[in-house]
């Protein structure tokens, strides 16, 4: 059986890796001239940078996609001893560090917090992603044989735990008394590009990740995760296209039979999409009947982003940084409501080159400033970056007590527009829908079509969510439908 896979993000490169392990002949079609979705690099001047995801989480996850192929493989990467550096707007910073003993004892020693409230919370994490994870992260929610197994009575036992009643914020409200602590919590909602003042308390699960484990480093960088995919998957012979958009899925009689392209016709038995699932229907299908409850839901967030060479070191900062913005409830509402960018803004900064010393030249940093942003709906954004410029370079500054221009050796900007138009994200929405409701785990696409045979979803637009372990269990679960429905490729 032949698959053509739309885009090359990690959902389409997991799914290449898991569809050519069934025996399928596999090509992936990408309308850009790299590989990688948005997890690619660019050099700018001296400096590397890693143009899109920058937190790392879950690498086991890369390590098994790998060995699915070869049993050898093996991914290397730096385990980080602290999740991110914080910065308040009064002059507190606080270095976070990994593990829940030392996360609960800094933030009592920081912050004030109770020691023993703050480990129960941690471990009620643990345990609530430990439960979670086989019935909403591994599975499909839009099939009934995937959920009526052992899983689903151990999460429903826990059902209490998860605070479905609440938002992130309410819950980390009553947990914590300290409100930089709360903040630092509802930050995490950021992560699949919702608003912890809207989205369900079960999503402080990513707690686990991010506090308990700890986020790691590709040695590399982050562009080895797609790099290195690509790499095995076409050693094992799958086929690359790039420079090659697809313009149309095509079918008959409800069944798969190809992709259209810039360069011709293709005939293919199935078919996966990486592409955001909106632009899949309006571009590819626009004559089947979109699912509207799942589309119409209110899209994640997008980002501005700065790649700034920088020509000193701050030993002040690390791997990762976020300067908070002092009403951060505002910062939402201004992304979500107004649909405009906040004067006091959250800035995050990545330096990957803290842990991969040759991303930057001796002395010198790469750093990766973003900010998040509403999605695209006309604003005037050459004006709003030159202006969110000036507030970013006025904010560190005031922070770090150095001049933060003079320190700018080169410069490239990414924002909404060009999000959208190189990436497909609609609008320039990085993860498809918000998780901004109680229902929004629900309220998903699904990882196959209930209205094409043969045509089937991956990425970070789909069930899941947004993120990299995420968008490489989607594949996983492709995998599994397609081989549910064509038994004679269950091994």
């Amino acid at each position: 059986m032949k698959v053509g896979i739309i885009g090359s993000g990690i959902g389409a490169l997991a799914s290449a890796i898991e569809l050519r392990k069934l025996g399928l002949s596999v090509t992936v079609f990408e309308a850009n001239d790299i590989i990688g979705g948005k997890i690619v690099e660019q050099r700018i001047g001296d400096y590397r940078f890693d143009m899109g995801p920058s937190v790392f989480t879950e690498p086991h996850l890369v390590q098994e996609l790998l060995q699915a192929l070869d049993p050898q493989q093996t991914f290397p990467y730096h385990q980080l001893d602290e999740s991110c550096r914080y910065f308040f707007n009064d002059g507190q910073q606080v270095n976070l560090p990994v593990h829940k003993d030392e996360v609960a004892q800094t933030l009592q020693t920081e912050f004030g917090e109770d020691k023993a409230a703050a480990l129960h919370f941690l471990s009620q994490m643990e345990a609530n992603y430990k439960a979670i994870y086989p019935v909403f992260i591994q599975i499909s929610l839009h099939r009934l044989k995937h959920l009526l197994a052992r899983p689903l009575l151990k999460a429903l036992a826990r059902l209490f735990q998860y605070g479905l009643h609440q938002t992130m914020h309410q819950q980390n409200r009553q947990i914590f008394k300290n409100s930089k602590t709360i903040q630092i919590v509802d930050r995490l909602a950021t992560y699949n590009g919702s608003s912890p003042y809207l989205a369900p308390a079960m999503l402080n699960i990513i707690s686990q990740l991010e506090f308990n484990e700890g986020p790691a480093m590709p040695v590399g960088g982050m562009v080895q995760i797609t790099r290195r995919t690509q790499q095995l998957a076409a050693q094992f012979g799958v086929d690359f296209h790039t420079n090659e958009r697809v313009l149309e899925i095509l079918h008959q009689n409800n069944i798969i039979n190809g992709l259209r392209t810039t360069k011709g016709n293709y005939e293919f038995d199935l078919v996966v999409s990486n592409m955001d699932i909106h632009y899949t229907y309006e571009q590819l299908m626009p004559t089947i009947k979109a699912p509207r409850h799942l589309l119409s839901q209110e899209k994640s967030s997008s980002a501005v982003v700065f790649y700034w060479g920088m020509n000193r070191s701050f030993e002040q900062l690390g791997v990762h940084n976020i300067f908070f913005a002092s009403d951060y409830q505002a910062e939402f509402k201004a992304i979500f409501d107004t649909k405009t960018l906040h004067p006091d803004p959250t800035i995050y900064i990545h330096i990957s080159s803290k842990v991969e010393q040759s991303d930057a030249p001796d002395g010198k940093e790469n750093w990766f400033v973003m900010v998040n942003a509403p999605i695209n709906v006309g604003q005037d954004w050459d004006n709003e970056i030159q202006l969110l410029r000036k507030r970013i370079l006025a904010k560190l500054t005031k922070q770090l007590q150095v001049e933060i221009e003079d320190c700018i050796e080169c410069e490239q900007i990414n924002e909404p527009r060009l999000i959208d138009a190189r990436y497909s994200g609609k609008q320039g929405s990085i993860y498809g829908n918000a998780s901004n409701n109680a229902f929004s785990a629900f309220l998903r696409h699904p990882n196959f079509s209930k209205k094409i045979k043969g045509l089937y979803f991956a990425g970070v637009t789909v069930h899941p969510g947004g993120g990299i372990p995420l968008a490489i269990n989607s594949a996983k679960i492709v995998a599994r439908c397609v081989q549910e429905d064509y038994p004679s490729l269950r091994k």
